[in-house]
């Protein structure tokens, strides 16, 4: 089995537990899922995840996100006191961006050349757009590579482009995958294009570290708005640069993982998996 398969192999997997957690699946359940011996995909899981299908299961328990938005003020208090401009620190990559308001990208978008590319991610199959000075979209589609999902998936994330020329470059597109999801070291810039106060609202989300969370009315009264929660959450859910940008971290007020732009149980899988590093890191 080469790495693509396995990769393969193994975000199917995530998701299924993603969809599946409360019924707290036996090893053998999902080793047999997988095609593999308990032995052997506890061993590949371990390998590609960093913890066990057990402990994974364990993050993936809406009891974590409910945990983490109890201490929101004290985790968020500290990150918005950096401010909200210069680089936000994300999953050990400096994540650096300019802004464009639409009329700006009216003027500069031109003849601009936009390239796109698929790769696979632990999320499932990722669309990554881009420009030469950065990432300008990243979105997701299914696992295993379902070509309608992936025609809406780029409908939903070239629309705002439709300036630009935008083509297939899967090799332009790779070095900012592979920074993204942690296979590569570069630091990754993105170029976002928004009004002003989207624009403001997806620079406060790359202050929300990793491990942790909050909710609409709290980033709403960080930004010192607290009566702007709705607007807050539309433009949250219009975020073009899914987890780079991290809007999987705010959550409804009780906790609920739901509304996300690519579906609540990759929400759910994305919080898990930042979890899992979390706590191996300390």
């Amino acid at each position: 089995m080469d790495q693509n398969q396995t990769y393969q192999i193994i975000g199917e997997t995530l998701a299924w537990l993603a969809e599946n957690y409360q019924d707290q699946p036996s090893l053998d359940d999902v080793a047999a899922r997988a095609g593999m011996s308990p032995h052997h995909f506890q061993r590949v899981f371990s390998a590609h995840v960093g913890v066990s299908p057990k402990k994974f299961l364990a993050k993936l328990a809406i009891d974590r996100a409910k945990e983490s938005l109890a201490r929101e003020d004290s985790v968020l208090d500290a990150s918005f006191d950096a401010g909200l401009s210069g680089p936000g620190r994300l999953h050990d990559l400096f994540v650096t961006h300019e802004a464009m308001t639409p009329g700006q990208w009216k003027t500069e978008a031109a003849g601009m050349a936009l390239q796109y590319g698929w790769h696979q991610s632990p999320f499932g199959d990722c669309l990554i757009i881009a420009a030469d000075r950065g990432v300008c979209a990243l979105g997701f589609a299914g696992f295993n590579h379902d070509t309608i999902q992936r025609e809406a998936t780029f409908a939903d994330l070239a629309g705002p482009f439709g300036e630009a020329h935008i083509e297939l470059d899967q090799q332009a597109t790779a070095p900012h995958a592979a920074a993204a999801f942690g296979r590569a070291t570069e630091n990754l810039h993105l170029v976002l294009k928004g009004t002003p106060f989207q624009l403001k609202i997806w620079e406060a989300l790359l202050r929300i570290p990793p491990g942790a969370v909050t909710s609409y009315s709290g980033l709403a009264a960080h930004l010192g708005q607290p009566s702007a929660a709705r607007a807050v959450a539309s433009a949250v859910a219009r975020n073009p640069v899914s987890w780079l940008i991290p809007c999987h971290r705010v959550l409804r007020a009780g906790g609920a993982i739901s509304g996300y732009r690519w579906g609540p149980n990759r929400k759910r899988l994305m919080l898990a998996w930042e979890a899992t590093r979390q706590d191996e890191a300390a």
